[in-house]
């Protein structure tokens, strides 16, 4: 088994992405702590975690205060004495509609949970890794990270300041044993996209409303292929793969360790401008 013996903390853990996650870990061997608001559905995804043969203990936590992340860590590191793997999978669509007409109060709160969130937990996590001198971050980004979508200003720019934030916190990680990597789930559908559907509905965006209707309908991406890749990007078949967004849609994952360097040495795996030659 792949993570066997590790200990993973998983925010957003409670439905969608973050479930499927957990029981993907808790399968590969993986010792899994769960945190979510939810108390009800942490429940759920702990029971299967348990189903599929792992340990699971279950967090109520909001990523956006600063005094519940650091709770939540401590308490994992009380009952399992390590971190070996972090996903931040906690994630809001936010508010839906042209930025002028978008509530402030929601779109702040889409940056807190989608980008505070993550840099809240990479920075309790982090003192752990570095200690041990290993450890394995996968962030959660999605499409809206890479391509701009109309009447979802707050989803698209946290996502993709959360794949900066990845690649800025790789750059610091170099010369250590600790791995930070993006990973984009694609069109996945869960309670977030059938609340962009309503949402785009409402808006009157048709774009948004044919993109719901694909992915609910059953078009979406495999919400399995998102779990793999998880899995590959928190285990020791990753390499030393660092600060790259992958794609569970695009991308042909296991790499073999050629294609391993050819897109360490590549910028399509990265936020950046390409120059005009």
């Amino acid at each position: 088994m792949r993570l066997e013996g590790q200990t993973a903390l998983i925010t957003g853990a409670g439905r969608g992405i973050g479930r499927a996650i957990a029981v993907a870990f808790a399968t590969e061997g993986a010792t899994v702590a769960l945190a979510a608001r939810s108390a009800g559905e942490l429940e759920e995804t702990a029971q299967l975690v348990r189903d599929a043969g792992a340990e699971a203990n279950t967090m109520m936590a909001d990523v956006t205060e600063e005094y519940q992340v650091q709770a939540m860590v401590d308490r994992a590191l009380a009952r399992y004495s390590t971190i070996d793997i972090l996903v931040n999978s906690a994630g809001i669509a936010g508010p839906v509609g042209p930025l002028l007409e978008n509530d402030v109060g929601q779109w702040v709160r889409t940056v807190q949970v989608n980008l505070i969130g993550t840099y809240l937990c990479c920075r309790y996590v982090l003192p752990v890794m570095l200690s041990q001198n290993r450890g394995r971050i996968v962030n959660l980004s999605g499409a809206g990270a890479t391509n701009a979508w109309r009447d979802m200003s707050a989803y698209c720019s946290s996502k993709a300041a959360v794949v900066r934030l990845t690649e800025t916190l790789a750059l610091e990680l170099e010369g250590s044993n600790v791995r930070v990597n993006v990973l984009g789930p694609g069109s996945v559908h869960t309670r977030m996209w059938d609340e962009i559907l309503e949402a785009g509905t409402a808006a009157g965006n048709l774009d948004l409303q044919e993109r719901g209707q694909m992915v609910t309908t059953g078009g979406g991406a495999s919400i399995d292929r998102a779990a793999e890749l998880a899995v590959y990007l928190a285990s020791e078949e990753s390499g030393d793969l660092n600060g790259r967004l992958i794609s569970a849609t695009s991308e042909d994952f296991p790499f073999a360790p050629e294609t391993l360097r050819q897109i360490k040495d590549s910028e399509a795996f990265l936020i950046r401008r390409v120059e005009l030659g």
